[in-house]
C-alpha cells in the first residue's frame, strides 16, 4: 500500500474500515493510484477518474466525470451545486451501504467514457479586464511601457490592473503603479515567484 494512502486512510480512524473496503474496489482495475488533493485518486490513461474522501459525517467517491455516467441507482449527489458540472459523489454513511460490485459497474463505466473520450471541460469565461485610470494614463504616455503590457498573458495583465485598482486612496494607487513601471518594462509578471505568466 502507498504510505501515503495508507497515512490518509489511518488519519481518518472513523471511516478507517470504510475506506479500506472502498480502496479495494480499485485492485483488480486498470487505474493507478496517486494522492490528488492531499487524498487518494484513481487515474486511468492520465485522466482523473474516481477520488477517495472522508469528512465528518460521511465517506465517499468522487466520480470526476460523473455526469456522464448513466446513474441508474441514482446514488450520485452535486456536493457543489452551482459550480461543478462534471464531478459528483457517492456517499456512505456505513459499511453496509458499500456494494462493491455496483461501484465497479460505475468504474468501469467511467474507464470507458474515457476510453471513448468523452469529458466535460470545465467553463473558462473570459473574465472582463478593466483598467484602473490610473494604469491606463501611464498606458496613454508610454510606449514603450504599453507594448511591455500588451505582450502579457490576460490574466496577467488582470492581476496588475487588479492590483492599482484594489487600492482605496489615489496615493496609494499611484505608488503601485510607481513599483509596477519596471517589473512590467521588464517583462516580469507581478506574482512570477510563485508562478510563469
Amino acid at each position: 500500500m502507498d504510505k501515503k494512502i495508507k497515512e490518509y486512510i489511518s488519519k481518518k480512524e472513523k471511516w478507517r474500515k470504510e475506506l479500506e473496503l472502498l480502496r479495494s474496489v480499485f485492485s483488480n482495475l486498470p487505474v493507478v493510484e496517486t494522492i490528488k488533493w492531499g487524498a487518494p485518486t484513481y487515474v486511468f490513461e492520465g485522466k482523473n477518474i474516481v477520488g477517495l474522501a472522508a469528512f465528518k459525517s460521511y465517506c465517499g467517491l468522487w466520480f470526476f466525470q460523473g455526469a456522464l455516467l448513466k446513474d441508474k441507482q441514482k446514488v450520485f449527489v452535486n456536493a457543489q451545486e452551482g459550480k461543478t458540472k462534471a464531478m459528483l459523489q457517492w456517499r456512505f454513511s456505513s459499511l453496509e451501504e458499500i456494494d462493491k460490485d455496483l461501484i465497479k459497474e460505475y468504474v468501469l463505466e467511467a474507464i470507458e467514457n474515457v476510453r471513448l473520450g468523452k469529458e466535460i471541460k470545465p467553463d473558462r469565461a473570459k473574465k472582463e479586464l478593466i483598467i484602473p485610470e490610473e494604469l491606463q494614463q501611464e498606458l496613454n504616455s508610454n510606449k514603450d511601457f504599453k507594448e511591455k503590457f500588451k505582450a502579457f498573458s490576460n490574466s496577467c495583465k488582470r492581476e496588475y490592473a487588479n492590483y492599482i485598482s484594489e487600492a482605496k486612496r489615489e496615493e496609494t494607487r499611484l505608488r503601485r503603479l510607481e513599483k509596477i513601471i519596471p517589473m512590467i518594462l521588464n517583462g516580469a509578471g507581478l506574482h512570477d515567484k510563485y508562478k510563469n505568466c
